[in-house]
């Protein structure tokens, strides 16, 4: 059986190997010149880390990336909200999304890689099974479902970069009134950072502005970073399926969600497994996968209005209260209850 996977992201090269594992021929194609990931970290969660065990590459993740045993919420003013030192997190690990991009890129042989690729039909392509992992603008998604929504603004424009940093840093979350942060340490001298704000789309906006008072180290990783990364967010109204005859929608090209549960690229990843699970039976993906990754679309929908949608003084003190009164067990199962996903069992 030979598949097509079109899109060399991370989610396409997931699907890739995930499919080869269980025995499809398989080749990638990408309308970029080369190979690569642009961004800055991304926290692979437990459920991630099972997704790149079945893969068998997660040893080299783990090599590559750097386990965090402490974090929490923060306010903008600097002041711990949730402190979670014993979540687990040693099963979380902190990577930058070019060194997750790699782990799967060597994972495959060159031969089948092809890049300058530009596909615009599903006609185009002789095979059993095409992979639609091509983004959240997806050609392919708009032919095969023309009637289904397209990308809409999520009311949040986002800067992300990598600069040095303190290798004592936790992982970190920081709300404030109309904006989010987030510190994600590498552990050899780098910091992956975001900074989110309400805003209308394009704005004309100056991230070291916006968050001079903030609290340290981010005022300075969002001024000492050489090449920061601004982007709208924009998100994918919840689709009606994500297969159309041979053809399985995948990734953002399939859900795309607002980043605040950290879940997206593990969505990706979650989704690879269970298509290669499903061994091309495409009625069962879709019954397994979409249920479940719409329900983490809603999830980070709704910690968009707990974290960065509070804007008045007074429900900002309701929410920071809120999360001050919250038991630590409490926490850690609100934090964890989307990371508790398992490879769905092969078919007989």
């Amino acid at each position: 059986m030979k598949a097509i996977v079109v899109g060399g992201g991370i989610g396409g090269l997931a699907a890739a190997v995930s499919l080869r594992r269980v025995g499809w021929e398989v080749v990638v194609h990408e309308r970029a010149a080369v190979f690569g990931e642009i961004g800055a970290g991304v926290g692979v969660m437990p459920n991630a880390l099972r997704a790149l065990e079945w893969m068998g590459v997660a040893d080299e993740a783990r090599r590559l990336g750097t386990p965090r045993v402490s974090g929490g919420i923060r306010s903008s003013d600097g002041r711990w909200l949730v402190r979670l030192p014993e979540v687990g997190q040693e099963k979380v690990i902190a990577m930058h999304r070019a060194d997750l991009h790699g782990v799967l890129l060597r994972a495959l042989p060159p031969e089948i890689l092809f890049n300058n690729v530009e596909v615009t039909s599903v006609e185009e392509l002789d095979a059993d099974l095409v992979v639609a992992a091509d983004g959240i603008n997806s050609r392919l998604r708009a032919e095969l479902l023309p009637g289904a929504p397209g990308p809409v603004y999520a009311g949040t424009t986002a800067w992300r970069g990598v600069a040095p940093g303190p290798r004592d840093l936790e992982i970190t979350q920081t709300f404030g009134p109309g904006g989010e942060a987030g510190v994600l340490p590498l552990g050899d001298g780098r910091v992956c950072w975001f900074v989110a704000a309400v805003a209308p789309p394009s704005a004309s906006l100056d991230p070291a502005e916006l968050f001079a008072d903030w609290h340290d180290p981010l005022p300075d990783l969002v001024s000492s970073t050489p090449e920061v990364i601004r982007h709208d967010i924009y998100e994918l109204p919840p689709l009606p399926t994500f297969v159309s005859g041979r053809v399985a929608l995948l990734g953002d090209a399939a859900h795309a969600m607002t980043p605040y549960l950290g879940q997206g690229a593990c969505m990706a990843l979650e989704d690879a497994v269970t298509l290669a699970a499903c061994d091309g039976d495409l009625a069962r993906y879709d019954a397994v996968r979409r249920p479940r990754a719409q329900e983490v679309w809603r999830g980070s929908r709704m910690a968009g209005r707990f974290g960065i949608g509070v804007r008045s003084p007074v429900a900002l003190a309701l929410r920071n209260f809120a999360l001050r009164a919250m038991p630590t067990s409490v926490a850690v199962r609100v934090m964890t209850r989307f990371s508790a996903w398992e490879v769905p069992a092969m078919p007989r």
